[in-house]
C-alpha cells in the first residue's frame, strides 16, 4: 500500500501506538533536552530545543528502527532568569525528572540516549547518569555542543547559522548584535553571580552578525554525522556503554 512505513521502521513515539513498540526492537531510545531560555533578541526561546530535536530525528531517520522520544523542551536555565520568557525547571528538578525517565524507559528500552542541546543542563545530567549507571541502567548523554567555541557560547555566530538553517522563519537578524565576545571561561564566575545580564545586557555570548545558512548546514552535519556515529557504536556493542 502507497505510504505503508516499512516493517522494520518505528515512528516517533508520539505518533506511534503501542503494538508497534511491542513489536519493536528497542534496543536503542533517543530523547532530545533542550531548554526554553533567552536567546539574545533576534532568535527564539526554543532554539536549544530545535537543535537538539532536529539532531535526534536526523538520526531517526538513519536509524528508523530506533526509538524517539518526545523532545524535553524545559531544563535548568537559572542563568537566563532575567530575560522575559525564559522557563527554568532547574537543576534538581531536572535531575529528579531525568531519573525517572530512564528508570521507565529502562522496561522496554535496552539503552536511552540522551541528545542534550543546553549546555545548562550538564550538571543535572551528570548527577542522573551517575545514579542511574549505580542501579544497572544503560545509558549515555551525548552534549550537542562541541569543542572549540567557547568564546561563541550563547546565541552567537553558531547558534544563529544553526537556526538559519534549521528555521529561518524564527529569526529576526536585522535584531543580531554582538554581546560579550570574551570566553566563556572568562565570564563564567561574574554569570554565576549575577546570571547572563552581568555579562551581556542583550544576552549575547558572541558575535551573530556573521550567521549563514550555509554555515548552519555545515555545522548541523557534522553533529549529526557524531551523532550517528555513536548510535552506530552503541548498537553494535555487546559490553557496558563507555563513558562519554
Amino acid at each position: 500500500m502507497a505510504g505503508a512505513v516499512p516493517e522494520n521502521s518505528l515512528p516517533p513515539l508520539a505518533l506511534a501506538r503501542w503494538p508497534q513498540i511491542r513489536s519493536a526492537t528497542r534496543d536503542l531510545l533517543l530523547w532530545p533536552i533542550g531548554s526554553t531560555e533567552q536567546h539574545g533578541p533576534h532568535l527564539p526561546l526554543g532554539t536549544d530545543t530545535v537543535i537538539a530535536d532536529e539532531l535526534a530525528r536526523a538520526t531517526h531517520r538513519r536509524f528508523p528502527g530506533v526509538g524517539l522520544a518526545p523532545a524535553l523542551p524545559l531544563g535548568a536555565s537559572g542563568e537566563h532568569a532575567d530575560f522575559p520568557g525564559t522557563l527554568s525547571i532547574g537543576t534538581q528538578a531536572l535531575t529528579s525528572v531525568v531519573v525517572e525517565f530512564v528508570r521507565h524507559a529502562s522496561l522496554r528500552w535496552s539503552h536511552v540516549l540522551i541528545v542534550n542541546g543546553h549546555g545548562g543542563n550538564a550538571s543535572a545530567l551528570r548527577s542522573a547518569e551517575d545514579l542511574l549507571r549505580s542501579e544497572g541502567r544503560s545509558l549515555t548523554v551525548w552534549h550537542a555542543a562541541g569543542a572549540g567555541h567557547r568564546a561563541d557560547a550563547h546565541a552567537g555566530y553558531r547558534e544563529t547559522s544553526l537556526m538559519l538553517f534549521l528555521r529561518p522563519e524564527t529569526i529576526r537578524m536585522d535584531l543580531a548584535a554582538a554581546g560579550a565576545l570574551e570566553p566563556l571561561s572568562e565570564l563564567i564566575e561574574q554569570m554565576r553571580a549575577g546570571g547572563v545580564t552581568a555579562v551581556s545586557p542583550n544576552g549575547v555570548l558572541g558575535d551573530p552578525t556573521g550567521a549563514t545558512a550555509q554555515r548552519g548546514q555545515e555545522f548541523f552535519d557534522e553533529m549529526a554525522d557524531r551523532l550517528i556515529g555513536l548510535v552506530r557504536t552503541l548498537r553494535r556493542m555487546d559490553g557496558p556503554t563507555p563513558d562519554r
